[in-house]
């Protein structure tokens, strides 16, 4: 199967604008900004075809191609990340397999995640849609619990069948559980990351779909999908030990940085 990765970004957040381009130091002192990490996160995905970053901004298109990556331009009328994935394939002319959208703002994402995702669409023909979670340990589910006391969103949280297909997400953390974990335990919350493998007939189908009420009240995209009535696949990933954050906020920069710190990312 041949996969493009498409790197959304745009510099017009509501939450952080610029964020994109925002800077983050590494292990060794070294600053680069938060695509140029989400860039090469994605090429070090196995197995994939192509890597490009799609944006509506000039200023994201210099800064991505100083550092060597391919930029397609697309509309200032995508309203999110999946949108601007199906713009930038029709753009290239489509030809592949399955389109991953690495969003770019989780530049700790490894790279068997996405290698772990793009394996489980092949092997579950039911799914048009995956994405990977990762169970939280006591610490990350601190840390989300922590953000809504302060009223900040966090990160997104997942419920599923057996069989691993999604009931839901939501900012809010679910399943509700009312037990104390320590740092190193294991809990019932599923951390959604932010990454999606679509097949081209479900991708090209997204804009053309009317956001629901679920999207629009949570403001989380893929909900687009199951309110129409497709399967999203959510294929739990293992951290192999690296810590896992996404930058949704300003404050998230230093908690981002001291992750790269501790495990030694450059």
């Amino acid at each position: 199967m041949s996969v493009l990765v498409v790197i959304p970004a745009r510099y017009a957040s509501s939450r952080y604008p610029g964020k994109p381009l925002v800077e983050l130091t590494g292990a060794t002192g070294e600053k680069r900004t938060l695509i140029e990490r989400s860039w090469r996160a994605a090429t070090a995905v196995a197995g994939v075809d192509r890597v490009v970053v799609a944006t509506d901004d000039d200023q994201i298109q210099a800064v991505a191609q100083s550092f060597g990556a391919e930029v397609v331009m697309t509309s200032s009328k995508c309203v999110n990340g999946t949108e601007r994935c199906a713009e930038a394939f029709d753009a290239l002319g489509g030809g592949f397999d399955v389109v991953v959208n690495l969003q770019g703002d989780a530049p700790l994402t490894p790279h068997w995640f996405v290698e772990d995702l793009i394996k489980g669409l092949q092997d579950d023909p039911m799914a048009e849609v995956a994405t990977p979670v990762l169970r939280c340990d006591g610490r990350a589910l601190n840390g989300f619990l922590d953000d809504r006391k302060e009223d900040r969103v966090g990160g997104t949280t997942a419920v599923f069948t057996q069989d691993r297909h999604a009931l839901y997400f939501s900012k809010e953390v679910v399943p509700y559980t009312s037990r104390v974990y320590s740092d190193d335990e294991a809990t019932p919350v599923f951390h959604h990351v932010g990454v999606y493998a679509y097949r081209p007939s479900a991708l090209g189908a997204y804009p053309r779909w009317e956001a629901g009420p679920l999207e629009t009240l949570e403001g989380l995209e893929q909900l687009r999908f199951m309110e129409h009535g497709r399967t999203l696949l959510c294929v739990e990933v293992d951290a192999r030990g690296r810590q896992f954050w996404e930058l949704n906020n300003p404050e998230d920069v230093p908690r981002l940085e001291k992750m790269m710190r501790e495990m030694g990312h450059p």
